[in-house]
């Protein structure tokens, strides 16, 4: 009784075992049909290697996950007893129907299902049922020896626990080594012992799979960071070189001599086109001195007029210049003084240049001169920058 209620509590262990594995596997359930062969030992008290017998098996099992199973299993063939003390032994037929329970270990503590090697515990509960006990009558015991000899058959539980290896289950075809443990009725094996005789098993078999069904895959949304990377311009300075001018002043004694041209007949330094820009230029220069003595004389040409004409217009020319130099361009008259050459000297081989007034002058003078010079400058650009942004993303992940 004990026998039972402890294979009842390991089979509801199974069940929960199964229930509760994670479908993580590449397949959720296949059948099977096998077909085994071995040897069996019913244990008494003779030796061992006298009791051998062979044994087969046939199956057909079922897996609901790739944790939990069962199968109908069909053990038969002969089994044997017998007494040391007199050297003599007997055989009898039997065939052991068991329904069984499955827990695959490494499926329920390894990650899916596809394993080289599978270790398989099992469990289950069926009846036992003996025949053809002729060889214990031929051998015409005392009846006190045999007590419990059955003549017929004999019909009786059988309850059994064992231990399985099986070859990847994901294969259509495997291999198994199933080793049993069967516990029957005391008159099994016809002596009294006052405890259910027990029958172990060895066997090798062969078994066929089909009808896997495929887990249907399983995901898991998770939340990750992703980083993105894009280029911006951002603002920055760059030195370059360029053409800038550049002043040199220097100081050095010299003479002075312009002209501020005179168009026919004209000698109001007012009135006359262009000779603002002439004398501001020839005023620029005499203020580069501060020692020099001016003089500024005028001309006419000969090609025009008397020579009485020409000499007022000269002095003319030379007043009006003079003139605008102080009033308008702050020279100092002191350092002024006019004359008038007329027609009597011409300066210039052509005629109409010599309608003119020439300021001349001698002293220290501030000569400023300008260059164009490569010069390193900063000017504002633009540069490619890399930056990121992290963005957060859901995926779907297989759960393997």
């Amino acid at each position: 009784m004990k026998s039972k209620n402890l294979l009842t509590a390991a089979a509801a262990a199974l069940l929960m075992a199964g229930a509760a594995q994670a479908q993580t596997n590449s397949w959720t359930s296949y059948s099977y049909i096998e077909a085994q062969g071995g040897v069996q030992l019913t244990s008494t008290n003779a030796p061992m290697d006298k009791l051998i017998t062979p044994t087969a098996a046939l199956s057909f099992g079922h897996y609901f996950t790739p944790v939990v199973g069962a199968r109908l299993h069909v053990n038969a063939w002969e089994s044997k007893s017998g007494f040391s003390s007199i050297d003599k032994y007997y055989k009898w037929k039997y065939i052991t129907p068991d329904l069984d329970l499955m827990l695959n270990l490494t499926n329920m503590f390894g990650k899916g299902s596809d394993h080289f090697l599978n270790v398989i515990l099992l469990g289950g509960v069926g009846l036992n049922y003996a025949w053809n006990n002729d060889e214990l009558k031929d051998l015409n015991m005392p009846a006190y020896v045999t007590p419990l000899a059955w003549d017929d058959n004999r019909l009786s539980h059988n309850l059994r626990a064992g231990l399985r290896l099986e070859t990847n289950q994901a294969k259509r075809l495997g291999v198994s080594l199933e080793v049993n443990a069967n516990s029957l009725s005391d008159r099994f094996n016809s002596k009294t012992n006052d405890a259910d005789d027990w029958m172990f098993t060895a066997m090798l078999g062969v078994n066929f799979r089909f009808g896997h069904k495929k887990a249907a895959p399983r995901y898991i949304t998770k939340t990750i960071e992703v980083v993105d990377t894009f280029w911006v311009d951002e603002p920055t300075t760059i030195k370059v070189m360029e053409k800038q001018p550049k002043t040199k002043t220097e100081t050095k004694h010299m003479k002075m001599n312009e002209a501020i041209f005179f168009q026919i007949r004209e000698s109001d330094a007012n009135a006359a086109s262009g000779i603002d820009e002439a004398i501001k230029k020839v005023a620029d220069l005499m203020k580069c001195s501060d020692d020099a003595q001016f003089t500024v004389t005028g001309y006419a040409d000969k090609g025009t007029g008397t020579a009485k004409q020409n000499k007022k217009y000269a002095q003319k020319r030379a007043d009006d210049v003079a003139k605008k130099l102080i009033e308008e361009h702050g020279l100092d008259a002191k350092r002024l003084k006019t004359d008038s050459k007329g027609d009597a000297v011409q300066p210039f081989e052509e005629n109409d240049k010599n309608r003119c007034v020439i300021v001349t002058g001698e002293g220290t003078f501030r000569i400023t001169t300008t260059e164009m010079v490569d010069v390193e400058v900063e000017k504002p650009s633009t540069k490619k920058v890399m930056k990121t942004k992290t963005r957060e993303v859901q995926i779907q992940e297989e759960i393997k």
